[in-house]
């Protein structure tokens, strides 16, 4: 099968021909047919965030599945899948406690090193799976708990975002932040991520949706999805400044959707009393963030989100609904569909800041 694979850090992502493994008890096997472009993949490729290589990146993806091993009980061949990336086990404390995205045994969920890889090079070289899954490729070998059967009402190319993204940015929303009817909330970063949020934010029935990007472009994507009013960052003088004005003083929820320093100070920093700031962006190991002492005695939170804090077994299904009734809109953030041969293409236009979000569509 062909795959992308990133062979050195920082390093763009060769195309190459692998051997995949039959399925182990426990796995299912997956013909991929969408993958959409997630920045996560593009801080591995800059050498942001360390990674064993080679290794298939990829991780947003959906597609049918061909074969299952024994004992796999929730897919068949022939059924529709999106894979995630939070692989429970169902057994640990912080699956049994209910958050199953926080899993602590992948162990329970990963082929032991003693076992054949799941994916090699004719010579016999293992390759590793990003994120446990490798989904820039034409097949994927997972575990059973890596994957949700679907509906086939659904495009799979259009799923496929539902897997990382949208489930990411609307689990920040729904599950981490759980946005109330009526608040204010700031979204800083139009990409996938937090083009998710807004119209989680906007389903949510927050009464203000205030969006904060430098692509004007994104920012107008922004307003379609659901966004009251945005902010150019590349023009404002003080982003927090033009956000407070905006609300008349803060908001009630904020998001942070680009994984920067300055830009989860600023989630912070806008706030209104009682406000919470969600960072979804995967901020770099060795960043501290600065905030004010005192705001915290104003009752305002900082926190984290860990893929939305999913179930994505119940969430993913809802949100496909969502799409289907038209509440939920995945159309209008595919900016891009490329081939596997322009993968590469598809990190430089992010790095542009000219897409939402791009979409690899296999070959049938």
């Amino acid at each position: 099968m062909r795959a992308a694979v990133l062979n050195h850090q920082p390093g763009a992502l060769d195309i190459e021909d692998l051997r995949i493994d039959d399925p182990a008890a426990g796995e299912v096997l997956v013909r991929t047919v969408g993958a959409g472009l997630c920045h996560s993949d593009l801080h591995f490729m800059e050498g942001i965030f360390p990674l064993k290589v080679p290794a298939v990146l990829g991780h947003e993806s959906a597609g049918v599945v061909e074969a299952v091993g024994e004992g796999v009980q929730h897919v068949a061949p022939g059924d529709h899948v999106v894979c995630c990336l939070s692989i429970f086990c169902g057994a640990c404390r912080q699956c049994l406690g209910g958050f199953p995205n926080r899993c602590v045994n992948p162990a329970a969920t990963t082929r032991a090193k003693t076992d054949p890889s799941r994916l090699t090079r004719d010579d016999g070289t293992a390759v590793v799976q990003f994120a446990r899954l490798g989904g820039f490729a034409e097949m994927m070998l997972v575990h059973e708990n890596a994957v949700v059967k679907i509906t086939t009402d659904i495009a799979l190319d259009k799923a496929a975002l539902i897997g990382c993204g949208v489930l990411t940015g609307s689990g920040a929303v729904f599950r981490t932040a759980r946005v109330e009817p009526g608040s204010s909330v700031c979204v800083i970063g139009a990409g996938g991520i937090g083009l998710a949020a807004v119209q989680a934010a906007r389903i949510a029935g927050a009464g203000m949706v205030v969006v904060v990007d430098v692509s004007d472009t994104k920012l107008e994507t922004a307003r379609l999805l659901g966004a009251t009013h945005t902010v150019n960052a590349a023009e404002a003088e003080s982003v927090v400044k033009a956000v407070k004005e905006v609300t008349g003083g803060g908001v009630d929820y904020s998001f942070e959707a680009i994984g920067k320093k300055a830009t989860a100070e600023q989630a912070f920093e806008m706030l209104d009393i009682g406000g919470t700031a969600t960072v979804i962006g995967m901020v770099p190991n060795d960043t501290r963030l600065e905030i004010r002492a005192m705001d915290l005695l104003s009752e305002k939170r900082l926190q984290g989100s860990m893929m939305g804090s999913n179930q994505f077994r119940i969430d993913i299904p809802r949100l496909i609904a969502m799409y289907l009734d038209g509440r939920l809109d995945l159309d209008s953030m595919v900016s891009k569909t490329l081939t596997l041969d322009e993968v590469n293409d598809g990190y430089a236009l992010m790095k542009r800041g000219e897409v939402a979000r791009s979409v690899i569509a296999f070959s049938a």
